[in-house]
C-alpha cells in the first residue's frame, strides 16, 4: 500500500497548539510505522498562533501527512468531522493535539476493532490516572455520570480523545454541534457494539486548553437532551422473510 491508499487514518483537531504539533505527530508515525499503512490527517480549527506553519513544515517532510484548515474556528466536532470527511482509511482514529493522549495505545485500539469486525463499531479509550486539576476531575465525574444515567451507554468516560472507529460508520450519525462527546451512545444506536481500552492520561506539553466549563457546561445539557430524543426515536429496521 502507498500512502494514497492508507488501512489507518489518524485524524487530529488542533487550534493554538503550537509547539505540541511535531512531537505527538513523530509519536503517531512510531506507534504505527511497520504495522499498517497510515496516514494522519491535521485539522487546523482556525488557529491564530504558529500552528498553521509547523502543519506546512511537516506537509512539506512527510508524504502521509495531511493537513485541513478552517478559516475560522468552528469547533472540535466540526474539526473532527472535517478530518473524517477527508481521511482515506476504512479505520480512523482520533487524538486530542494536546498530547495528552498517549499515541502508544492505538494499535491496540485498532486491532480490538478490527478481531470483532464488523459488529464492532467504536473502541474509545478510557483515561486512568488522569493529569488534570480537581475542579476538572470534578466535572468529568459529574458530567459522565448524568451522561451515563440518561443514555445508559454504558461508558464511564466519553471526554477522552482516543477513539478508533469505522469511517463510514462515523459518517452516517447524525451531525451535531458536540458529536464527539456522544459517540459512544449513538453508535450503539447504529446497533453496533462499542469496545474499551484503558489508556494513561498525560500532561500538556505547551500551551492552554482551548475548553472550559462554559464551553461545555449549557451547551452540553442541550445536547444531551437532543441524544436522549435520537435514541428513543430510533426505528427498528423490521426483519422480513418471504414464502
Amino acid at each position: 500500500m502507498t500512502p494514497s491508499n492508507p488501512a489507518i487514518s489518524v485524524v487530529v483537531p488542533v487550534r493554538n497548539e503550537a509547539g505540541n504539533i511535531e512531537p505527538l505527530v513523530m509519536e503517531i508515525a512510531a506507534a504505527l510505522d511497520g504495522q499498517w499503512a497510515f496516514e494522519v490527517v491535521y485539522v487546523n480549527d482556525g488557529s491564530t498562533d504558529g500552528t498553521e506553519a509547523e502543519l506546512q513544515h511537516l506537509a512539506a517532510q512527510f508524504p502521509w501527512f495531511r493537513r485541513v484548515r478552517h478559516k475560522q474556528s468552528c469547533g472540535q466536532s466540526a474539526a473532527v468531522r472535517s478530518g473524517v470527511a477527508a481521511a482515506r482509511g476504512a479505520i480512523v482514529v482520533t487524538l486530542d493535539g494536546d498530547g495528552q493522549n498517549d499515541p502508544k495505545f492505538v494499535p491496540a485500539m485498532i486491532r480490538a476493532l478490527e478481531a470483532d469486525a464488523p459488529r464492532m463499531g467504536l473502541i474509545a479509550g478510557q483515561r486512568v490516572g488522569r493529569k488534570a486539576s480537581w475542579f476538572k476531575k470534578m466535572q468529568s465525574r459529574i458530567a459522565n455520570a448524568v451522561r451515563g444515567a440518561v443514555l445508559r451507554d454504558g461508558t464511564r468516560d466519553t471526554g477522552c480523545g482516543l477513539k478508533a472507529f469505522r469511517r463510514d460508520v462515523f459518517l452516517n450519525l447524525p451531525y451535531f454541534d458536540g458529536l464527539h462527546r456522544f459517540l459512544p451512545a449513538l453508535v450503539r444506536r447504529e446497533g453496533y457494539e462499542i469496545g474499551y481500552v484503558d489508556v494513561v492520561d498525560r500532561l500538556r506539553r505547551a500551551g492552554v486548553s482551548n475548553y472550559g466549563l462554559w464551553d461545555r457546561l449549557w451547551v452540553g445539557i442541550l445536547d444531551l437532551a437532543g441524544v436522549w430524543w435520537l435514541i428513543r426515536r430510533r426505528k427498528r429496521v423490521p426483519e422480513v422473510s418471504e414464502d
